[in-house]
């Protein structure tokens, strides 16, 4: 029997990473806690186990008293010295009486069991917490033990991975016994079954799908400044080189786009935009908005935003399929964007020139005017947006002046009124916080929108779009330019 024991725990600290020392511990813990069920829950129990030999002794430990008041205990003198080691005693001397652990049965060896079995459990639990913890965010692979409801069991190195089905990519589907990988992003401690989370839906899984796959990002040349993706169907990611040598998106593009391609495969067909990244905004967002052309933009650094003014025939394709393209472009960039048609554009500066009243038009004598024009308020409108304080600074322009000024530009507002704000064409609004509607949203049928073809983009607007490449087409992707993309599914419905 002690060999069995000796072999069993050698087992159980092979298999399960446990420490001996620990199980050991374990084992006394749930011997005493059968010695107890027979003597009494408070009585002194000392169990040793020896590690060497697998011997197993159990003794009971009791104070000789007066008076007893805990019989699981205490003992009195009478009855200490009916034993041999107890006929010389006296109250305060605490008696050992050794017991056979054949006299406990097969309930000591149960209840031993169950609480070893319950301690190398959490000790597992503790285990693949710790271990789990520091690969937060990192890529892993298993196989694929168990499907349930569409929740997938994935069995790892030294655990079990739970790959839920808000985690998987749509439309795709998982076998028992096939390879998956995937990236942690929680270690739930408190899980009744798998506590490792897994998803393949993250944005941090294609940094990683990218990272082991070009070895230019594995060895920090080439850098991964951000990642905008909606699994399943498209995602756009910025790269930057620190060595002016090697090209960013050539790197990732590959021999024939071999090594996008490879990442496309494993995330089932999901179209990848490449974006060179840039240190100038201006220049970032239009190349996020690739495959269409930017022809103008305008920073409201305040608000954090631009607005992008593009061609009528491109704003389709800037906004892609269900606002997708201009919706990856702000969370890509961090930036809200605003997208205007040129024609749009025009419109609204026509509207802003139509309202625009002179200052010449108040005829406030040509002294008047000067000066303020050259503290620089041109309009009427900006006379009127004036505070006092600002107008009184200018030389010449007294309190008593600047009130006369304010009160005249008041009162040529009133008579004439300005081209009311609903007259102004409005902007499509992009944030770096939208989602993408709902499926459901998505599958309503719709009318169908007539939208001229564009023009290939241009090489300077934007990255490779890893939809376009053809492994079997001869000749390499180009480095840092992008591949002619297949616009009509880029385009807004």
């Amino acid at each position: 029997m002690n060999h069995e024991i000796l072999d069993a725990l050698s087992q159980i600290t092979r298999e399960k990473s446990v420490d001996r020392a620990m199980l050991i511990e374990t084992l006394e813990v749930g011997l005493a806690s059968a010695v107890r069920r027979k003597y009494g829950a408070t009585a002194e129990v000392e169990v040793r186990f020896s590690n060497e030999s697998g011997a197993i002794t159990i003794a009971l430990r009791k104070t000789v008293v007066e008076s007893v008041e805990d019989p699981a205990l205490q003992l009195t003198v009478e009855e200490a010295r009916v034993f041999p080691q107890g006929r010389s005693a006296h109250p305060g001397d605490v008696l050992t009486f050794p017991l056979r652990i054949e006299e406990f049965g097969r309930n000591a060896i149960q209840t031993a069991k169950q609480v070893l079995i319950q301690r190398v459990r959490e000790a597992e639990r503790e285990r693949v917490f710790r271990e789990y913890s520091e690969k937060i965010g990192v890529l892993v692979r298993g196989v694929v033990q168990q499907v349930d409801r569409g929740n997938v069991i994935v069995k790892l190195d030294h655990s079990e991975g739970f790959l839920p089905a808000r985690e998987q990519i749509p439309r795709s589907y998982h076998r028992q016994g096939d390879y998956v990988r995937a990236v942690v992003i929680n270690v739930d401690k408190s899980a009744k079954g798998p506590q490792v989370i897994l998803s393949r839906t993250h944005p941090d899984f294609l940094r990683r799908l990218f990272e082991a796959e070009v070895p230019e990002i594995a060895e920090n040349i080439v850098e991964i400044k951000a990642v905008a993706r909606e699994a399943g169907a498209r995602s756009k990611i910025s790269v930057y080189s620190t060595d002016p040598r090697v090209d960013a998106v050539g790197s990732c593009v590959g021999m024939k786009g071999s090594r996008v391609q490879s990442i496309v495969r494993e995330l089932g067909g999901e179209r990848i935009d490449i974006v060179p990244w840039s240190q100038d905004p201006t220049v970032f967002v239009s190349r996020a908005l690739s495959p269409a052309r930017v022809m103008d933009v305008r920073v409201v650094e305040a608000e954090k935003r631009m607005v992008v003014i593009v061609a009528d025939d491109q704003l389709s394709l800037a906004i892609g399929k269900g606002g997708q393209n201009a919706r990856l472009a702000a969370r890509l960039t961090g930036w809200k964007i605003d997208l205007v048609a040129k024609s749009e554009e025009k419109k609204r500066q026509d509207l802003e020139r139509a309202s625009r009243v002179e200052v010449e038009k108040l005829s406030l004598g040509e002294a008047t005017t000067q000066k303020l024009i050259s503290a620089g308020i041109e309009t009427v409108q900006e006379l009127v947006n004036a505070p006092l304080e600002k107008l009184t600074e200018i030389p010449g322009i007294g309190e008593k002046t600047a009130e006369k000024l304010l009160t005249a530009a008041q009162e040529y507002l009133a008579a004439h009124p300005p081209v009311p704000p609903e007259a102004v064409p409005s902007e499509l609004e992009f944030t770096p916080e939208m989602e993408a509607a709902p499926e459901a949203a998505a599958a309503e049928p719709s009318a169908p929108r007539e939208v001229p073809d564009a023009p290939a983009p241009e090489p300077a607007a934007g990255g490779a779009n890893a939809d376009a490449l053809d492994p079997g087409t001869p000749g390499d992707a180009p480095a840092g330019g992008p591949a002619t993309p297949n616009e009509g599914e880029d385009r807004a419905d």
